[in-house]
């Protein structure tokens, strides 16, 4: 479901835990970090859609989350065209997304990256809010960028950890991520130093590998459909 403008409706989900950190997923099978997201489909509705991809990725439901904040207006994304279809192209552009900020009111051991048959990523972190977005792919950083400072506002002030100001901002999401001090990492988190991303949770699927990268594999990212992107 494309508009004129070939864009397809999408959400995109900022989860939170109690300490103001947001939920960081690996897509299956690359080195790309990145945000829940999804489609929204025919005869759905933005928060709609929001639940049931919350879902979908990460195994939670409504009662496990409190709304928070959407962004006002849809933000835009290109996507190359070396990642669309060859007999999408010309007809679909891109993504057109509302985010939503989601606070979590279950518990770590609520998210399931398993919930379908067809998961999305394959591990996941808590991650401080300005995350680095040197490894999400280059075509959504931009989003990213817009959706975080939009919502930045709305997210709870839990110690003077968090800090919106705009030096601040530019130094996580333009900068690699910062080490943690011991004993930081959330409950429940992993050490995988070798991996660049201290905390990491991994949930691999039977026979799956993981190989420590920074950067992202956009080869793989280009297999993906064109909703997924």
């Amino acid at each position: 479901m494309l508009d004129r403008d070939g864009f397809r409706p999408n959400v995109g989900i900022i989860l939170l835990n109690q300490r103001s950190q947001v939920f960081w997923g690996k897509r299956i099978r690359t080195h790309s970090w990145q945000f829940p997201q999804g489609g929204i489909d025919r005869g759905e509705n933005p928060e709609q859609a929001m639940f049931r991809e919350l879902h979908e990725e990460v195994g939670l439901m409504p009662q496990h989350v409190q709304v928070l904040a959407r962004t006002r207006d849809w933000l835009r994304y290109e996507v190359p065209d070396r990642f669309i279809r060859r007999d999408a192209r010309g007809h679909y552009k891109g993504q057109k997304q509302i985010w939503f900020l989601l606070q979590l009111v279950g518990h770590d051991w609520d998210l399931n990256l398993r919930a379908t048959d067809h998961p999305e990523f394959d591990a996941w972190r808590w991650n401080d809010y300005w995350v680095p977005l040197d490894v999400v792919v280059e075509f959504k950083r931009g989003v990213y960028e817009m959706a975080l400072t939009e919502l930045s506002r709305f997210v709870p002030r839990v110690d003077n950890r968090f800090d919106a100001r705009p030096d601040h901002r530019n130094r996580y999401l333009r900068g690699g991520m910062r080490q943690r001090d011991p004993g930081e990492a959330g409950s429940g988190e992993q050490s995988l130093h070798s991996t660049g991303l201290p905390g990491a949770s991994f949930e691999l699927p039977p026979g799956a590998t993981f190989e420590p990268d920074p950067q992202t594999s956009l080869a793989a990212v280009s297999r993906n459909k064109n909703h997924d992107l």
